[in-house]
């Protein structure tokens, strides 16, 4: 849900990434872009929505909202990464996690 919900409201390179045998604190991590602070603030916004919507589920912990350059929406066994395109360049999530399997989101009717 969290990845159809992204890419719908226009996030790119949406990968994720199989945290289970890393991490203690989750099972997935789901790392995307948004070309400018408004749009990571809109497909966090739709994420919340989406999730809330179906599940009636709120992030247990939520960050970066007001400055929109990485939002952080914690659901327990996935955390979405919603990173303004030069923050996550910089920040380089996937390198420091380089040995969690990962896959390329690509959308579109075969995904849903």
């Amino acid at each position: 849900m969290i990845c159809n919900t992204a890419y719908d409201k226009k996030a790119e390179d949406i990968v994720v990434m199989d945290m289970g045998q890393r991490s203690s604190f989750c099972s997935y991590f789901v790392v995307m872009s948004a070309s400018s602070s408004v749009r990571v603030k809109a497909i966090a916004d739709a994420i919340e929505e989406a999730i809330l919507g179906r599940d009636g589920q709120r992030a247990r912990h939520k960050e970066g909202y007001a400055e929109a350059t990485w939002v952080l929406l914690d659901y327990g066994d996935v955390v979405a990464h919603i990173f303004y395109a030069d923050t996550r360049r910089f920040y380089d999530l996937e390198k420091l996690w380089g040995d969690a399997p990962r896959r390329h989101f690509v959308g579109g009717p075969s995904e849903r």
